[in-house]
């Protein structure tokens, strides 16, 4: 998978968030948009998988052929602190309503991502009653254990502590291999394994 951007640009209104920006995203690395809070990276991201439009410029998703953009989503998965769950379904009941968009990812099951999680006693209660920690754990296990190309993880360690960070950690480490994945961050912890570094400060 690649995805190739060519003076790429985002404003609201008048102001732009970023403008001429080109680079190339390809299978097997990982990349880090950096920035503080507030700089446009989630902008960008949200550009990337297509729920914006870029004002200018050009994006082309690519494998063995063009993607249309309005064919993206089935090939990425993403997790950010914006995107909510469903509060009324258990961790159970959430895994098996996104599976049924998703495949799961090699030698991983409801069962197993369960276990993953580390959450088997809550395996049966409701996101409602989840610590924020574990809300943001559910969805990145969710992400990172889906059978897509694409990964997409924004302030992928927010609500979580010392002990998830490292979960985090391991949790990259074995499913990110071959993958393109791409991580909005400014926290050295989120991203320091990525092979390249995007400045959002750099393209204002």
């Amino acid at each position: 998978m690649k995805i190739a951007l060519n003076n790429v640009g985002r404003r609201y209104n008048k102001e732009w968030i970023f403008r001429n920006l080109s680079a190339e995203f390809t299978s097997g690395s990982s990349y880090a948009i950096l920035g503080p809070n507030g700089s446009g990276k989630s902008t960008l991201l949200s550009v990337l998988t297509g729920s914006l439009t870029q004002s200018e410029g050009e994006i082309l998703f690519s494998d063995t052929a063009n993607i249309p953009i309005e064919s993206i989503y089935k090939h990425i998965s993403l997790a950010a602190p914006y995107l909510e769950l469903v509060e009324t379904f258990t961790l159970k009941e959430i895994i098996d309503f996104h599976f049924k968009f998703k495949n799961f990812a090699a030698g991983v099951d409801a069962e197993s991502l369960v276990s993953i999680l580390g959450l088997e006693k809550s395996a049966n209660k409701e996101i409602k009653y989840f610590s924020s920690g574990m809300k943001q754990r559910t969805k990145l296990a969710l992400a990172c254990c889906s059978d897509s190309p694409i990964l997409f993880l924004d302030e992928p360690t927010s609500n979580l502590d010392v002990q998830g960070i490292d979960w985090y950690r391991e949790l990259i480490e074995n499913f990110t291999k071959d993958r393109l994945t791409i991580i909005g961050s400014n926290q050295i912890q989120e991203y320091d394994f990525c092979k390249e570094q995007i400045q959002i400060a750099d393209f204002k």
